[in-house]
């Protein structure tokens, strides 16, 4: 008998048994799935297969005539027939063919799938997939990768497993685990390290520097932003001008980054809307760098957003057209000087120049657009590794051929700028002392909730900043007053304006133009 199964995205699917034994879902011509609205649909359609099912059996296997003296048993088969094994890979596929979840989720399920799981469990049946398969499984990862992510994939793999268990294609979850099982003393090994924080003058040099290494307000504004609102990256990237209000912040949309490159716009983390209260001197902030920059509509997503990315729009290797590596090669010269003579043509020898020029009219090479063209939105990567980091330890990262290396500064003006171009190690007179080593741009959203507690902030009021959900009784029974409201806003006021003067007394003034304007008009 046919029945319907109700999926995570309020669906329901048909599932009938077909004539090999084997657990079948509706489908439509196409070989898909088929979703029904309502579970006494699924049910009929169900229903519906198997009794059109066993009146194919019947036509074509017509019921035997026995003969005299001859039992049923002697005419009808001793064994039944074999059912085809479905393996752990076939069952995947169309296991992740059938869900409809976020296109995050989506994607984060596909790289536990194609990355650890079917490299292991792809080739095997369900009766092959044992718990000592799992456990073996699980420790070699372990010794390759964190715990954490460990722990992460084998959560998926659970989902999937226990799915089939509910189709009947096996009998018990390989991949569960008993509660408490083995030593407890062994819990800890799988601990992750402690988060790193800082504090508010971590959180204004830190912001500072990293606007000195990209040559705008737009890292300085950005960081004291996450600082003492504890938005997430996503949230920050995605903040929208018109969320922004004279002493708050609604947080509406958030801007995920997919493999593809392509950030989609999506709902918060847990569906955590939510308005943010601001302190005075961050509207103020704010406000002053959206009348600076005036931004404008993105082409992505056609939303005018807050903060603009770092560095010209990536897409330079997908450009259809003649570049100047091609240049180069026509004029027999380096890709260095075709640069100087777009940029600097007084530098190159008149001969060279000429060159250059006829193989430009040549080749019908047009440049690629003005420098001072940046991406549409930051990318994790690129802002956490070129400009977070550095900030934060006075350190590059290795990029072959080139080894780590501290960031190497000019001393002036205070507290230096990055030297560029050849050489630029041998002319740099000084470098950054690390600020917080460890210290990533989620960490200053655990930064935030370490200053409220400092600030004896209630628990509900964090957890409604941080848009997090507290379900325990107290929570329930806790409300939030007006008055708790002004008493952080004060409270944050005082710490940022300590800050401010501390940061004042190592140099009244700064090459960021934002904290500049601060420091001098500050008492």
């Amino acid at each position: 008998m046919g029945y319907a199964e109700k999926q995570r995205a309020g669906h329901y699917r048909g599932r009938y048994w077909s004539s090999t034994g084997v657990l079948d879902t509706v489908k439509d011509a196409n070989g898909r799935a088929v979703r029904f609205k309502s579970k006494r649909e699924a049910a009929k359609a169900a229903n519906d297969m198997e009794a059109l099912l066993r009146q194919q059996v019947v036509q074509e296997s017509p019921v035997p005539v026995l003969p005299l003296r001859q039992t049923a048993a002697e005419v009808l088969p001793q064994t039944a027939p074999e059912v085809p094994k479905l393996t752990f890979g076939e069952y995947v596929n169309q296991w992740y063919s059938e869900q409809d979840l976020a296109p995050s989720t989506m994607q984060n399920y596909r790289r536990h799938i194609e990355e650890h799981l079917l490299p292991e469990f792809g080739d095997k049946t369900f009766d092959e997939i044992s718990r000592q398969n799992v456990e073996a499984w699980a420790r070699k990862e372990r010794s390759l990768y964190a715990a954490s992510s460990v722990k992460t994939w084998r959560g998926t793999l659970h989902l999937i497993l226990a799915d089939a268990t509910d189709e009947k294609l096996i009998g018990s979850n390989p991949a569960a685990r008993r509660r408490g099982r083995g030593r407890r003393a062994g819990r800890s090994r799988d601990r992750a390290p402690e988060k790193v924080t800082t504090d508010a003058l971590g959180i204004l040099l830190i912001g500072e520097r990293a606007s000195i290494l990209s040559g705008r307000d737009d890292e300085f504004v950005g960081t004291v932003t996450k600082g003492y609102t504890g938005v997430r990256w996503g949230e920050l990237v995605g903040l929208e001008k018109e969320y922004w209000r004279p002493d708050s912040v609604r947080v509406e949309w958030q801007l995920y980054e997919l493999d593809t490159g392509e950030l989609d716009r999506c709902p918060p983390k847990d569906d955590s809307y939510r308005t943010v209260d601001n302190p005075r001197f961050l509207s103020s902030l704010v406000n002053d760098h959206i009348i600076r920059t005036d931004p404008k509509p993105c082409e992505c997503h056609g939303r005018t957003y807050i903060f603009r990315g770092y560095g010209a729009p990536n897409g330079a290797s997908r450009r259809c057209g003649v570049k100047l590596a091609d240049v180069a090669r026509r004029a027999d010269v380096s890709t260095g000087t075709v640069s100087n003579v777009l940029n600097r043509p007084g530098a190159v020898k008149e001969e060279t120049r000429l060159r250059v020029e006829a193989a430009i009219a040549e080749l019908g090479y047009v440049r690629a657009g003005v420098p001072a063209d940046h991406a549409a939105h930051w990318r994790r990567s690129g802002f956490a590794t070129w400009l977070f980091q550095p900030a934060v330890t006075g350190w590059y990262p290795k990029k072959a051929p080139q080894e780590a290396h501290p960031v190497p500064l000019l001393a002036e003006p205070w507290p230096g700028v990055p030297a560029r171009g050849r050489n630029a190690s041998d002319r740099a007179e000084a470098c950054w002392v690390p600020i917080a080593k460890g210290l990533t741009p989620h960490g200053l959203r655990h930064t935030n909730k370490k200053i409220m507690r400092l600030l004896r902030t209630p628990p509900k009021l964090m957890d409604e900043r941080l848009g997090h959900l507290d379900g325990s009784v107290q929570a329930r029974y806790d409300h939030i007053d007006p008055s708790m409201r002004r008493e952080l806003m004060e409270g944050l006021t005082e710490i940022w304006e300590a800050a401010l003067e501390m940061r004042r007394a190592m140099c009244p003034t700064s090459p960021v133009r934002a904290l500049d304007v601060l420091l001098r008009g500050h008492r």
